[in-house]
């Protein structure tokens, strides 16, 4: 059997159609030859080809008519905190306008949604959801404190006199004035709870978990983008909570913290926050399991310290067996 000729670069790289394939001199028998993987109908890749998400969604697009990425693949172009649950789902959603056809191809999840000019973004030019509307279709996709993640993704930004700043992928009154336009849309009561629930400052999903732990729990009320000042107003740090009234700050210490650099600035800190005359609790993931109940004993031990009265005698629990490297932990 003859070794299939070669495809030309535009071809051999990333999906493609059988009319682009057309269009490029390609003959109907080269686009079923044996190199060549058919994901869906009209669709071509060759299998030693590697691609993004992007290439992978633009020929269903060029041949589904009226169609747009949206939901779930939409969420993971514009890198949404998505749980895994919907990271591993590998079909691809599209969407038709209302009143015409459900996309309806192999590998494909198909939605009829109504969308308005501002509801579509191009993105590398496949036309793709807006996070705004990505956010509103995954709304009876995603639990409450799932939307509360992606929520405070969203609308996350800060300026401060260190660091590159932050800007809001969408602005927390815009985000809102958003969904408050969509009065019949799916999963809008669940979707309003989680957005009562979102702030602006959290700059990843375990911050934003420690923070509802928190604020579910007895302890005082911990606000996000707080700063500690110098004696002469100057801010130093900004910890990823602060309780004020008690001269308490939390910072969640993730698996990037454990770098030579991060740690190098973590020290720095970690002796600024102590010069200041604050508390500082370190949670890691570990603290997280079992509802939280190490994050808030912790917590708790240095809100005391900063004069909370603890009326449930909440750092009085016994973290013994709880903590991993001293089991006779007190």
């Amino acid at each position: 059997m003859s070794k299939p000729a070669p495809l030309p670069l535009h071809l051999a790289v990333r999906p493609f159609t059988v009319e682009q394939a057309r269009q490029s001199g390609i003959s109907r028998s080269r686009t079923r030859a044996s190199d060549l993987w058919i994901p869906s109908r009209g669709i071509r890749v060759h299998k030693s080809a590697a691609f993004d998400l992007l290439d992978s969604c633009r020929p269903y697009t060029d041949t589904t008519g009226p169609a747009v990425v949206s939901h779930v693949t939409a969420a993971k172009i514009h890198g949404l905190y998505l749980p895994q649950r919907c990271l591993d789902d590998q079909t691809l959603h599209l969407a038709r306008p209302t009143g015409t056809g459900m996309p309806r191809r192999r590998r494909v999840t198909g939605h009829r949604l109504d969308l308005a000019s501002n509801d579509v973004a191009v993105v590398g030019g496949v036309p793709v959801t807006t996070v705004q509307r990505t956010f509103l279709d995954l709304a009876h996709l995603l639990g409450p404190d799932e939307l509360v993640v992606i929520g405070d993704q969203l609308v996350c930004q800060h300026t401060r006199n260190y660091g590159p700043p932050r800007v809001a992928m969408v602005e927390l009154d815009a985000l809102n004035a958003y969904i408050a336009g969509h009065p019949g849309a799916r999963g809008l009561c669940r979707l309003r709870e989680a957005m009562n629930l979102v702030r602006v400052g959290a700059d990843s999903p375990p911050e934003t978990r420690l923070r509802l732990i928190i604020a579910r729990s007895p302890l005082p009320t911990f606000v996000t983008n707080g700063e500690l000042l110098d004696a002469a107003g100057n801010p130093l740090v900004s910890p990823d909570l602060v309780c004020q009234q008690y001269r308490t700050c939390v910072e969640y210490d993730g698996d990037h913290h454990f770098t030579p650099e991060q740690q190098g600035k973590d020290h720095d800190r970690d002796f600024m926050t102590k010069s200041l005359g604050w508390n500082q609790v370190l949670i890691n993931k570990e603290d997280m399991l079992a509802g939280g109940r190490v994050a808030i004993t912790k917590i708790a031990r240095m809100l005391v310290q900063g004069g909370w009265p603890d009326p449930e005698n909440l750092a009085g629990r016994s973290l013994r067996g709880l903590l991993g490297t001293r089991k006779d932990a007190l």
